[in-house]
């Protein structure tokens, strides 16, 4: 079975470990996976290309060929490089061993150029051959020329607004499959609808705020996404077909409604349709006493006077 790799970033490091996990688990069930630190391994049919598509917080990732000794590898591997124009080596110690780093990759580099005929090229390479050092076993693998998706564009956005990051890593963790509907009832700029489109996620918001209505709908548009924007109530969401909720909870002065946030929040819980999957980020304290069956919670810090929290079912 193909094995894939995917290496992501501390900022965030058990949201982005957990990510890249619900993603393996939920296209391919049957998915083996073992994590070192920030790196992740894992067994399964699916391409890492198609993980790689949606999570936030990879910085590399690609196909595992074979564990290794040391930074040596026979002529077999070399077929990866077939028909490439270019190449390039990349060493990444998450040891805590000193490793040579630039040394391996040029001498990597002067070996496989003896193999066959793509050239070294730093800037733009056709394929990536990467050696992978951990405390506990070494990793040799590759990822052909992967294009990140283009960033939504936002013709009107606020400070105070969800950041995308954690508005697709929400997504991700909530579990909404490709070819399921996303709903944000309370949706201000459109984050979330954007977010789940550029991810080819189909999304519905909802919003009691007629002008914040009116701005998803121009940021849908300018990247000429669909997605439908009803101006009205949350509770609204009893209308409309969906299989699961993100939202970004309005509190403090982030909020334009005539009841005190920590209320909205325990209402609403309350009134999320049962067995509904859902990520939903709140000013932390919002969920104390909240009685729900949470399958995590992440501790996001903002500055020294706000922590968000997360919570997925």
């Amino acid at each position: 079975m193909p094995e894939s790799f995917f290496l992501v970033s501390k900022e965030y490091p058990e949201l982005a470990v957990d990510e890249v996990v619900t993603l393996i688990k939920m296209y391919d069930r049957f998915a083996k996976i073992k994590t070192i630190s920030n790196l992740i391994l894992a067994q399964s049919v699916t391409p890492w290309e198609k993980v790689a598509k949606r999570a936030t917080f990879i910085k590399i990732s690609g196909q595992l060929l074979r564990k290794m000794s040391n930074v040596f590898f026979d002529e077999n591997n070399y077929s990866i490089l077939f028909g490439a124009k270019s190449f390039m080596c990349k060493a990444v110690n998450l040891s805590k061993k000193e490793i040579d780093v630039q040394e391996i990759e040029r001498s990597l580099g002067n070996m496989v150029s003896t193999f066959c005929n793509a050239k070294v090229s730093l800037d733009d390479p056709e394929v990536i051959i990467y050696m992978i050092f951990t405390d506990e076993e070494n990793f040799f693998g590759f990822s052909t020329k992967f294009m990140p998706q283009k960033r939504p564009e936002k013709l009107t956005k606020f400070h105070h607004e969800l950041d995308w990051k954690l508005t697709r890593a929400m997504i991700n963790l909530a579990k909404i499959n490709d070819d399921e509907i996303v709903c944000d009832p309370f949706c201000g700029t459109g984050s979330t609808l954007l977010e789940a489109q550029s991810m080819g996620i189909k999304a519905v918001g909802i919003d009691f705020d007629e002008r914040m209505c009116k701005i998803s709908k121009e940021n849908l548009k300018v990247n000429n996404f669909s997605g439908e924007v009803y101006n009205n109530d949350y509770e609204y969401m009893y209308n409309i077909k969906f299989d699961g909720i993100v939202i970004d909870l309005p509190y403090g002065t982030a909020s334009k409604v005539s009841e005190p946030p920590k209320k909205i929040m325990k209402e609403f819980l309350s009134k999320i349709p049962k067995k509904t999957k859902f990520a939903v980020m709140c000013k932390k304290g919002f969920d104390e006493n909240i009685k729900l069956n949470l399958t995590k919670k992440y501790e996001i810090y903002r500055h020294k006077s706000l922590t968000r929290m997360i919570l997925i079912k």
